[in-house]
């Protein structure tokens, strides 16, 4: 089909017949900021920019976070040579100055202003190859209006031949050679009479105040009331008490209010003595003035322990835990002293300091608080706790509650010499070299910063690199300073009071300022080394989150060299701590999971590096594996089943049995459990694990719940109860299942593994496990409870597929999985070689970036041509006459189903992506040659495969671009 006629088709579908059957490339749609479902207008903006060859914007508003969203794509379009125009506007004064500074940055965009009265436009153009698309609606050019606002904003697709399309760019042209052009000169004179309207945002408040009230608060603690976050928080410590527990851990992303929040519990207890211990002396009187602010009182109740203050008999003392916890003073203490105490940042606990101070006393109420609980030194901050924990909000969730300032991420490239990019064994001399400061000061320029002064923290690698830099800045015209662990107490806090003041542009940082410092205005973070853990990721991305009025967001500039641990970054943005790989990979692709205006953005060089990261990383290593599972036991106190891994978003169980063959196996590994059954029953839970875990069937599951429960079932109650869940049901998948569970499916090393006899027999109408499967249940706890965790869990991995259907669109399979799904009778997958027509299906099997080891026999030129069409081989030696061939051909009259997999590289194993079925566009079928691995011509059949449904546009990128 042709573009004209499939921009017919869809113009069929989306006003005359909606069940008219098309693809859904070109189909009018309406785009609307959904939250529930993670779809944003900017979605579709970004996919169509990063398409385009190129564009026009015709917006009357735009701010800094709206034009932050689009950045580094726009980078890439740069890199690509593809340049846009946006038409603005002054109406109504909205558009700040700052925001066309910013524009004058991106060099491959031309900026001009309209002087038509009432300029209100809000419309988006794009030119493709083929055809124009156009969004049009009520969507400025702000971030609001691209990921939070309601709007209604349709999308269009047109031939450039098009009438509407044509009105569209007359109009913009008309409307853009009257305007004037963006020069410096025109922000000057804009600056001299530029006045904000009446109804810009007042200054914003910062995060530990209520939503009640303001930056400067009334002195009367009367009128003070807990935010929303807080009114759930102190509910649910509350219920730790009432449950007799007198220990209680909250678990609280930085910026979100955790000391308001401890006093608000503080003043609902009403201890006749609190205890307030922190681990940094300058956090103290910051402390105590919040805590004066909540519960009133004078000036006298308030004292502190730290240094030279011996405040010991005041009823609220705030100390630090280098002076509480010397002998001496523990000594002057009665262990009742404190009927509450807290403990700030508590993840630290596991210092004999702290060990000391908490065997002392023996409060009514102990309360913990900390953003990151997940320790690398072995220490359980959850069994300090006996595992109450009272609230837990991490940061995702705070920026779905507005609690936190917004931020922009990009993941930038780092620069690259002609020995290669900087990675950890990178020379000093490249990192402070002169081509490195400017590539650096390049991108810091580009990415900017919310607000009129900057105030950024950069987090070096190393000391001697932070002070160089900083030497460099500094000639360069920057104000900076570099502070590393050498540098005094004293000497921070005054340099942190000058960043603050608008003294200093840049604080650049090796680690110290990690967390335990509070520099509210801090609007740009940017990051010069490698991630080396999800943990120090976040601390040193949370320094810019807490809110102040001088900004709006903050900007995180992140540059990604040639690391090992490249792939952290998304498991730590997303809070991916499965160890799956492809969930990693999903992450990096769709960043959807980041709410509220806050947007994470790759370079596209950087991500293709975090992509080779990923492939690389051993993220089964049994290190990795054993720091998770202890993770886990620790926050819950016990050994973990199968679902707590799931249940609790740890590790993905199927990586565990991928290389462990069984839970148990790992559970041995780490000399957790001795052994709790035999060689059959491992084998049977081999087959259970490797076979039905991964949920990508649930019929297997039904059975083998019914049957755990049950003992036995009829083939009536199975089918009824698969009905009743709504499950598709046919004989041929009964016959699979079946074939399956007695390991008639699998090959010979499949069934020795297994154990050889089937798992269920079959006696006329009744199903039931074999007698030894049957005796272990019965007679032994362990394995009985194991197999009902496994099919628990099996059940959660289920829900990602569509069981409706035998494969779910644009999940992973295996060849062994395609078999089984397909229904075929046989594990034939180390005979499908690229496809293979069998029980009327035909699945073909695409490696899209060979290896360049491939033979050239078999390297064929497979390519996705659009998201609706990929160019397929057959394979060599094959013509027009072949049988294999003319069945593919006949498909449609032959009834034949013609199923899609495709993966990137070998990189990804043996797991393909789904793109649905797909029939042969017999107008493009060509028998042609090629060369074999002699150098001989060989016949090849090629032809267009036009798929049923759109392959989505981000797995169409990730495909694609190598």
């Amino acid at each position: 089909m042709d573009i004209a006629k499939e921009l017919s088709a869809s113009l069929q579908r989306g006003f005359i017949d909606r069940d008219y059957q098309t693809t859904d490339r070109f189909k009018p749609k309406l785009l609307i900021n959904n939250t529930a479902s993670n779809h944003y207008v900017l979605n579709t903006l970004l996919e169509e920019l990063d398409q385009c060859t190129s564009f026009l914007f015709s917006v009357a508003f735009v701010t800094e976070s709206g034009l932050a969203t689009l950045k580094s794509h726009l980078a890439d379009l740069d890199r690509k040579g593809i340049k846009g125009r946006i038409l603005t506007s002054t109406f109504l004064s909205f558009n700040h100055p700052k925001i066309f500074k910013e524009l004058l940055k991106i060099t491959n965009v031309e900026v001009r202003l309209s002087n038509k009265k009432g300029f209100h436009s809000k419309g988006y153009i794009f030119t493709h190859d083929t055809h124009q698309t156009l969004i049009v609606g009520s969507s400025n050019l702000t971030a609001q209006a691209l990921k939070v606002n309601y709007e209604w904003n349709i999308k269009l697709t047109s031939h450039s031949n098009g009438e509407l399309i044509h009105h569209f760019n007359e109009q913009f042209e008309v409307v853009w050679n009257e305007a004037e052009v963006l020069t410096e000169t025109w922000i000057h004179n804009y600056e001299k009479q530029y006045v904000p309207i009446e109804y810009r945002k007042d200054a914003k408040q910062v995060a530990e105040f209520p939503e009640v009230y303001t930056p400067n608060p009334v002195e009367d603690a009367i009128h003070i009331e807990p935010n929303k976050m807080q009114v759930s928080a102190l509910h649910q410590i509350e219920s730790v008490r009432e449950a007799g527990h007198q220990k209680g851990l909250v678990v609280s992303a930085t910026g979100t209010g955790k000391t308001y929040l401890s006093a608000f519990d503080v003043r609902s207890f009403a201890p006749k003595r609190m205890l307030f211990i922190v681990h940094r002396e300058q956090i103290l009187q910051k402390a105590k003035q919040d805590y004066m602010k909540i519960l009133g009182g004078v000036e006298e109740e308030f004292g502190f322990l730290s240094g030279s203050r011996r405040d010991l008999h005041a009823r609220y003392v705030f100390a630090t835990i280098q002076t509480l916890s010397r002998e001496e003073t523990l000594r002057q203490l009665d262990p009742k002293s404190f009927d509450y105490i807290l403990i700030d940042e508590v993840h630290k606990a596991g210092a004999h300091s702290y060990q000391r101070v908490i065997d002392h006393f023996e409060p009514q109420f102990l309360l913990g608080m900390t953003a990151t609980p997940e320790r690398t030194d072995d220490f359980n901050i959850f069994e300090l706790f006996d595992y109450n924990i009272a609230y837990e909000i991490r940061l995702q969730e705070a920026l779905e509650e507005d609690m936190l300032c917004p931020f922009h991420y990009f993941g930038v490239t780092e620069l690259e010499y002609d020995e290669g990019v900087i990675d950890e064994a990178t020379a000093f001399s490249k990192l402070v070299a002169e081509e490195r400061v400017d590539h650096i000061l390049q991108k810091i320029d580009y990415y900017g910063h919310s607000g009129e002064k900057l105030r950024g923290l950069m987090f070096c690698s190393r000391k001697d690199e932070a002070h160089q830099l900083s030497q460099a800045f500094n000639e360069r015209g920057l104000k900076t300073v570099a502070l590393t662990g050498d540098t005094s107490q004293e000497e921070r806090l005054r340099q942190v009071e000058r960043l603050e003041n608008g003294l200093l542009d840049y604080i650049l940082t090796v680690d110290i300022f990690n967390e335990g410092i509070d520099i509210p205005s801090v609007n740009q973070v940017v990051m010069l080394r490698q991630t080396q853990s999800s943990i120090i990721f976040i601390q040193q991305l949370g320094r810019g989150l807490r809110k102040h009025d001088s900004k709006e967001f903050v900007t995180i500039i992140d540059f990604i060299g040639n690391y090992k641990n490249n792939y952290l970054i998304p498991m730590a943005l997303s809070d991916d701590r499965s160890q799956n790989k492809d969930n990693i990979r999903r992450s990096l692709k769709d960043t959807n999971y980041i709410t509220g205006v806050s947007t994470v953005n790759f370079e596209m060089i950087a991500k293709n590096r975090i992509f080779q990261a990923i492939s690389n990383s051993k993220l089964t290593d049994l290190k990795v594996l054993r720091e998770a599972y202890i993770a886990l036991k620790n926050r819950i106190g016990h050994i973990p089943s199968m679902h707590d891994f799931t249940l609790h978003n740890s590790i993905d169980p199927l990586v565990i049995v991928q290389k462990y063959n069984t839970y148990h196996q790992f559970l041995l590994k780490l000399k957790e459990v001795d052994p709790l059954w035999g060689a059959y029953e491992e084998q049977v839970m081999t087959m259970l694990s490797l076979e039905i875990l991964n949920g990508k069937r649930v019929h297997e599951i039904v059975l083998a719940e019914m049957l755990l429960q049950k003992g036995d079932v009829s083939i009536e109650e199975y089918q009824q109860q698969l009905n009743a869940e709504g499950i598709s049901w046919n004989d041929q998948t009964f016959r699979s299942v079946m074939r399956v569970f007695t390991l008639e499916f699998f090959n010979q090393s499949g069934k020795t593994k297994y154990g050889k006899k089937p798992l269920i027999e079959r006696q006329g109408n009744l199903l039931g496990w074999n007698e030894k499967i049957q005796n272990s249940l019965r007679e032994n706890s362990s394995f009985r409870n194991a197999v009902g965790d496994l099919l628990a869990t099996a059940r959660q991995h289920s829900v990602r597929y569509n069981q409706q259907q035998a494969l779910t669109l644009h999940k992973k399979y295996t060849r062994k999985d395609v078999c089984r799904l397909l229904n075929w009778d046989n594990d034939e997958s180390s005979t499908i070689y690229g496809y293979k027509t069998k029980h009327g299906t035909c699945p073909i099997f695409v490696t899209y970036h060979k290896s360049e080891k491939v033979e050239s026999s078999v390297a064929y030129g497979d390519e996705l041509i659009n998201q609706e069409t990929m160019h397929w081989f057959t394979r060599s030696n094959r013509s027009l006459a072949s049988d294999e061939v003319k069945k593919i051909l006949e498909a449609s009259e032959n009834g034949t189903d013609i199923h899609i997999f495709v993966k990137k590289d070998d990189d990804e194993g043996g797991d393909f992506y789904y793109l649905g079925r797909a029939l042969p566009d017999t107008n493009s079928v060509q028998e042609s040659l090629m060369k074999d691995k002699n150098h001989r011509d060989i016949p090849v059949v090629q032809m267009d495969m036009k798929l049923e449904n759109s392959v989505e546009q981000k797995l169409y990128r990730y495909l694609v671009e190598s």
